[in-house]
């Protein structure tokens, strides 16, 4: 296995299962660059959704904090890719 893929494999990744807290924690991974996910602020932003829409109050500010320090362009998609993962039935929302 190369390098490259031995990355991608390592690669923290969202799960169905994950609840609001573990999505918090893994938008907190990307938005940072730390335990083995990139930094990226529009994963980070759509994880931070997807929490919230889970019921993390935490992911609610922090998702609010990050969009201050996005351009309007990346919220929008980061917002899209939600949607994509609601659409797929990827995510439940909490009842």
């Amino acid at each position: 296995m190369d390098v490259i893929a031995e990355k991608i494999e390592a690669l923290p990744l969202p799960t169905p299962e994950m609840t609001g807290d573990e999505l918090f924690k893994l938008g907190m991974m990307y938005s940072t660059g730390q335990g083995g996910a990139p930094c990226d602020l529009v994963s980070a932003h759509m994880l931070f959704n997807l929490a919230a829409m889970k019921g993390s109050e935490e992911a609610r500010i922090y998702r609010r904090e990050l969009s201050a320090e996005m351009d309007r362009e990346d919220v929008a998609e980061a917002q899209r890719a939600a949607r994509q993962w609601l659409d797929q039935g990827v995510v439940g929302l909490r009842a």
